[in-house]
Formats: C-alpha cells, sequence, structure tokens
C-alpha cells in the first residue's frame, strides 16, 4: 500500500475513514435559500471541529443536503449525526424565523432517518483481493 498524504493518525492508530452524509428537511419541505445553506454549513463545519471531524464538502438543495466527512474512528456515525442535526435544527431555527412556520407542530428541521455511506479507499473488490493475497502462515 503505497503513501498517501490524506490519511491520519492518532495516538495509537492510522486511519483514513469518510463518511457521505445526506439529510431531508421533515416532511421534504423546500424550505433552503443559498443563505441558509451557507449558515448551516457554518454550524455543521464547527460540529465536526468539536468531534475532531473534518467536513471535506457541503452542498444541498432546498430540502435536503450532503456532506462529506472525514472521521477518526473514536467517533461513532449515529453520535455525529445526532449532533450535526440536532444543533444545525436549533441554531437555524432560532436565527431564521422564517423556517419556523414550516415546523411549528414537529419543532424539527430534520426527518428521523439519514443516509450514510463510506467512502473513498480502493474498491471492495481491490481490498478483498488484497487481502487473499496475504502471505498466511503454514
Amino acid at each position: 500500500m503505497g503513501t498517501d498524504e490524506n490519511i491520519r493518525t492518532g495516538r495509537h492508530c492510522v486511519f483514513r475513514m469518510h463518511v457521505h452524509l445526506v439529510f431531508v428537511t421533515k416532511y421534504r419541505h423546500k424550505v433552503f435559500a443559498d443563505r441558509h445553506l451557507t449558515r448551516c454549513e457554518e454550524i455543521m463545519r464547527a460540529v465536526c471541529e468539536d468531534f475532531e471531524a473534518e467536513l471535506v464538502e457541503f452542498n444541498g438543495e432546498n430540502n435536503h443536503v450532503h456532506l462529506l466527512v472525514n472521521f477518526p474512528p473514536k467517533v461513532a456515525v449515529s453520535k455525529l449525526v445526532n449532533s450535526l442535526k440536532g444543533v444545525s435544527s436549533r441554531r437555524l431555527r432560532q436565527e431564521f424565523p422564517d423556517l419556523v412556520p414550516h415546523y411549528w407542530r414537529a419543532q424539527r428541521l430534520w426527518s428521523g432517518s439519514y443516509f450514510a455511506g463510506s467512502v473513498g479507499g480502493a474498491p471492495l473488490s481491490i481490498v478483498k483481493q488484497y487481502i487473499e493475497q496475504q502471505n498466511r502462515p503454514l
């Protein structure tokens, strides 16, 4: 395996872990404008820093957002997602009163579900082949 400048190190590990996250608004309401998404990115970048993670890429449309996050192995994706959704929902609703009427009953900006997919590195077939070709002792 070659060298890669994107590999991170911890106290007892070497890693490169990325996750693609997609969050949709509750009821798929089309509520986001560019100003909402710009602020949402700032909030989510700060949350990622608290988890020693890096928000590599962010973008969205009027009813959902996509994130690419580089995270350390000590972080559970579910905990990161919970914090990202909770903090961004609370702050966006506080800072943008125009979002509140859409969610007056639910008091939540995001749907309860989300998509999380692992990304990066070699395709699974290459990793499988690499593992199969290891020199197993007799």
